[in-house]
């Protein structure tokens, strides 16, 4: 990989395990000796701790192009800020969500997927990203929210349906994450190996 390091991100549907997934990964590699490091979307920035006040946490949902424009807005202010600093050191950056998450969930909520990636156009391209697939159904049970369970349920398929696609089309790598977490976390581990040493 030689100086500059790798940008990995892990991805998947609310509930899938990303979180814990992106953290073991980390520690991972650290004991395989890689200069590796957390970060989440949102960021820990300014823009992030806004759409986490205003966006996430508020009971009625603010518009698909707001939540959109937030979004590509914090990810580029992340990448600047944080993620090329630690590149250019030679650090792994392990991001828990990232570009593909606006994709499956702004696209599912009805946006052009072309428009997304135009207003993302000045993110970076990870080096590597990794799908956690879990089915809806899995992860409905996995949650505590108050919306009716078939309105959750027609939602986390059409974000999954996206997910899917953009497997199809190369851009992400799928791990069965319907297993388990030592399991997972093992497959997560070989795929980042395995593009880390290739």
């Amino acid at each position: 990989m030689g100086k500059r390091g790798a940008f990995i991100c892990i991805e998947g549907l609310d509930a899938s395990g990303k979180t814990t997934h992106t953290h073991y990964l980390v520690d991972d590699l650290r004991r395989r000796g890689f200069k590796a490091m957390y970060t989440t979307e949102p960021s820990p920035g300014k823009i992030g701790e806004f759409i986490r006040a205003y966006v996430l946490h508020r009971k009625r949902r603010v518009s698909s192009v707001v939540e959109a424009l937030l979004f590509a807005g914090d990810r580029v202010d992340h990448i600047e800020r944080l993620v090329k600093p630690a590149l250019q050191k030679g650090k792994i950056v392990v991001c828990d969500r990232y570009l593909y998450s606006s994709l499956a969930y702004q696209g599912a909520a009805g946006l052009n997927l072309d428009w997304i990636r135009q207003i993302n156009r000045n993110a970076l391209t990870p080096d590597l990203a990794i799908y956690l697939d879990v089915p809806p159904e899995i992860v409905l049970k996995r949650m505590r929210r108050k919306k009716s369970v078939m309105e959750r349920l027609q939602i986390q398929r059409r974000v999954e349906e996206i997910y899917l696609r953009l497997v199809e089309d190369g851009l992400l790598v799928r791990v069965d994450g319907n297993r388990a977490k030592d399991e997972v976390s093992k497959s997560i581990l070989a795929v980042a190996l395995d593009f880390l040493k290739g």
